[in-house]
């Protein structure tokens, strides 16, 4: 006999309009949790990974290009293809690709410490485990978002996309404030040793959401009420779905990242997006030469950690914080966002002591902080109810876009001079700033509810 869905409410009654119940919301959560987290301890052991395997900075970047690429093509795949085969079945696959690609990281890694393979190999072969992580991790942001799209109303939809946003920022406070803690001798680990444990957490995230999280497969096309009925995983079945496949019956117009409607917010995501990525980039490299680690490079995971850790609170403090204390909408939020960030990336790029580099990456990351979510529900806020799947496919591939080049770029021109990497990050941020403030809709349409 089918379990009953905890959720649902008595005799069918549907759910209040928006209303996604808490115990889904912390599944959701915790789906980009793990992926954030294990993808900040990756980055803020991987400089000294390099450094120990005497390769310059820039090729430490590059490793990461393939992955972004194919994130790029891979994620609007996969959503559109959440569509018809549902969310949940999108998450499992995405986290199945994070912990395949974390495993093969971390043994690549660990034979080109250990000086089994070259440091050229080593990087070619991390390079191709990490793919895995943009070829099929991608299938589990455009799931959520379009979980989360699809079932809160308009004038709430910010809110709720930037609280499964701040899951991310959550993420990248507790991957580096763990990735030291996961630096381990035993069975000669190492610095691979982030790599391993996050693998093992995201197999027990995987689990929990197969059994937890209510199947939402599209059944049939059918009109009238839907009845429960058992999966075939076990788990239950998502009684918002039905009225979701109702609304979608008709299957929507492919979107194009040039569609009128989406482009202002393309715009300002693909650039700011590679603001947030150089900033990114060189921000671990930066520890490293000014506190004078460079010959110590395993010294380096410790202090890169605590500035990753510093802008991953600032980023909780604007999504958790800001964002519904000022009920911000979707221009507001990308506006002063991007402004708050150009003006961190000015104090970083004067810093010159531990303190004031945490201090100027923490207000860079708040205005990130406000941006991602801006431009995220904005793109959400643009398109219909139908669209949201496509529509979420875009925003991940453009957050993948962010990083084919753009942090290789930014260690590239911070090699040379502090000023040209630092300078063109502000350059991008002042571009988006006056490019929303003549093109992105105002607040006040975006979110009235409509058909």
């Amino acid at each position: 006999m089918a379990r009953p869905d905890p959720d649902m409410t008595t005799k069918a009654s549907p759910a209040p309009a928006g209303a996604i119940p808490p115990s889904r919301m912390a599944l959701l959560f915790m789906v980009m949790l793990v992926t954030a987290a294990g993808n900040t301890a990756m980055q803020s052991v991987m400089p000294s990974i390099g450094t120990a395997l005497k390769v310059d900075d820039v090729w430490i970047s590059l490793a990461y290009s393939w992955s972004a690429l194919l994130w790029v093509v891979c994620a609007p795949l996969w959503a559109r293809r959440s569509d018809k085969r549902g969310r949940k079945a999108m998450m499992a696959v995405g986290l199945a690709g994070f912990i395949t690609s974390f495993v093969l990281c971390g043994a690549a890694l660990w034979a080109g410490l250990a000086g089994w393979m070259t440091a050229f190999w080593t990087l070619i072969a991390f390079a191709l485990a990490r793919s895995l992580y943009g070829g099929f991790g991608s299938a589990a942001p455009p799931a959520v978002q379009a979980y989360v799209a699809s079932r809160t109303p308009r004038a709430t939809r910010t809110q709720a996309l930037s609280l499964i946003a701040s899951s991310f920022g959550l993420g990248t406070v507790i991957g580096p404030a763990l990735a030291p803690l996961m630096v381990v001798p035993f069975f000669g680990l190492g610095l691979t040793g982030p790599f391993l444990c996050f693998a093992a957490i995201g197999v027990v995230a995987l689990v929990l959401l197969r059994l937890r999280l209510p199947d939402d497969e599209p059944q049939f096309a059918a009109r009238g009420q839907a009845l429960a009925y058992s999966s075939g995983s076990g788990a239950p079945l998502d009684p918002q779905e039905a009225s979701e496949n109702d609304e979608a019956a008709a299957e929507p117009q492919r979107l194009s990242w040039r569609d009128p409607r989406l482009r202002p917010w393309v715009f300002a995501g693909f650039f700011g997006g590679h603001a947030q990525a150089m900033g990114l980039g060189i921000s671990g490299f930066l520890v490293l030469d000014r506190l004078g680690l460079r010959d110590t490079p395993a010294e380096g995971a410790g202090p890169v950690g605590l500035v990753l850790m510093s802008g991953a609170i600032a980023t909780l403090l604007a999504q958790w914080g800001l964002i519904p204390r000022f009920d911000l909408g979707p221009r507001a939020a990308t506006l002063w966002g991007i402004t708050t960030a150009a003006f961190g990336t000015a104090v970083l790029a004067v810093a010159g002591d531990l303190h004031l580099i945490a201090l100027g990456y923490a207000i860079a990351s708040l205005g990130f902080g406000l941006f991602r979510p801006g431009t995220t529900a904005g793109t959400s806020l643009a398109v219909t109810r139908a669209e949201q799947g496509q529509a979420s496919g875009i925003v991940a591939s453009l957050a993948g876009a962010s990083y084919i080049y753009a942090p290789a770029l930014g260690v590239w021109l911070y090699g040379h001079s502090d000023w040209l990497g630092f300078g063109l990050i502000v350059l991008l941020c002042a571009i988006v700033l006056v490019h929303g403030w003549f093109r992105l809709q105002a607040d006040r349409e975006l979110t009235t509810d409509r058909r």
